[in-house]
């Protein structure tokens, strides 16, 4: 049996999702089986997820996918490079990923792995700081110094981390890319039914359930429910913005403190009234928006750089179906991790692992404050993964209570 591996937000999970997981298997045979690394509560565009992951789990379980294990917060929330490497490093610690599946715009392999080997090759940090020097942006400068125009799209720029996550780790896992169907990255509207996960999650932020329901599997909205805005939380992170320093600010993981960026960010944090204020005052050229929402809510959560080690220290089983099972049984054979399937389990963690697990705890119980009705502490520690009883996803993922 082939096992593919994929890494993904599903902030939340869409047709596109559905499809690319469809078209996955349909490559590797109807017998093959899904392994989805998918991020927690917190994203990589500095935001809260739309849901919480046990729905957002029980949603890939019914479109597709056989096991669903967590990528945690401090790789999720972090840039392309990080978050591919320790969702990657996951998907090679299981020991049962074969195939690593991605979705691009190009849907071509070879010009994604030439602008792989373009970022690793020698003189490539000369080249990019000679950019960044000039005052282009990170991406730009990335973009102009590895010399690959492939790198200025989203799907195709994580691919290409991907790649060269496979490459550092020496793994054997193939990697295989599905063309992006439907709307762009972002985008607005829909294109032969498929919309962006940004599209969605505005339309389900502003109430507009009615337009966003074709877009999504049937029953979607009723497993997602309220749907979570950092909206509800803005005064709770202005809060801490205005109490941090540069040497607070510099704690952050990939905070700019080499290039002056604390102290700008503290200037901004003291005359915003707003986060988008914020974000407005503290850009420059060289600092995406992305970039600066990051540090902002990991200002909020509390990240600190000692709290991303080199690699994820445990598997986190998210949810799983009958196949699933199978591939878990095989796991505690092969994975080269502790392998946590009840929360409990996170007790007999040590060292960075169970600090890792508290922190997340701590991450969690900021997001229930992401709701109109404030969600409660704890729970981490009450929530078991989501089953699904069928081997094909079917109808039968349920949200866990």
């Amino acid at each position: 049996m082939r096992v593919a591996g994929i890494v993904a937000e599903y902030n939340p999970f869409h047709l596109g999702h559905a499809w690319h997981l469809s078209r996955t298997r349909a490559l590797l045979g109807p017998d093959s089986a899904a392994v989805c690394v998918m991020s927690g509560h917190w994203v990589q565009r500095g935001d809260c997820a739309i849901a919480d992951k046990w729905a957002r789990t029980a949603l890939a379980l019914a479109g597709g996918a056989d096991l669903v294990i967590e990528l945690p917060t401090p790789w999720a929330m972090a840039s392309a490079e990080s978050f591919a490497r320790g969702a990657v490093g996951l998907l090679a610690a299981t020991g049962v990923v074969d195939t690593l599946s991605f979705g691009s715009e190009d849907g071509d392999l070879s010009p994604l792995q030439a602008a792989a080997a373009a970022l690793d090759a020698p003189d490539y940090p000369q080249k990019l700081r000679a950019a960044l020097d000039r005052g282009l942006s990170f991406p730009a400068a990335r973009q102009e110094a590895a010399g690959f125009l492939c790198l200025s799209t989203p799907n195709n720029n994580l691919g290409v981390e991907y790649l060269r996550s496979l490459n550092a780790l020496g793994s054997s896992i193939t990697p295989m890319t599905v063309e992006r169907r439907g709307a762009g990255h972002d985008s607005t509207g829909h294109l032969d039914g498929f919309a962006s996960a940004s599209h969605i999650r505005a339309l389900l932020r502003d109430d507009s359930t009615a337009e966003a329901a074709p877009l999504l599997p049937a029953g979607s909205l009723d497993i997602l429910g309220e749907p979570a805005s950092l909206v509800w939380a803005e005064r709770a992170v202005l809060a801490r913005l205005r109490t941090m320093w540069e040497g607070d600010w510099a704690a952050l993981p990939d905070s700019g403190a080499a290039e002056g960026l604390p102290a700008r960010l503290v200037r901004a944090a003291r005359e915003a009234t707003t986060l988008e204020a914020f974000y407005t005052l503290a850009k420059t050229k060289r600092y995406t928006h992305a970039r600066l929402r990051r540090l902002a809510v990991g200002a909020f959560l509390g990240l600190k750089k000692e709290d991303r080690p080199t690699a994820v220290p445990y598997v986190r089983v998210l949810g799983l179906n009958e196949r699933g099972q199978g591939l878990l049984k095989q796991m505690k054979k092969s994975c080269s991790l502790p392998i946590l399937t009840k929360p409990a389990q996170a007790r007999d963690l040590d060292g960075p692992a169970r600090a890792l697990f508290e922190a997340e705890i701590q991450y969690t119980d900021l997001f229930g404050l992401c709701f109109p009705t404030p969600r409660p502490c704890g729970l981490e520690y009450t929530t078991s993964p989501v089953f699904s009883a069928s081997a094909d996803g079917g109808q039968r993922s349920r949200r866990p209570q």
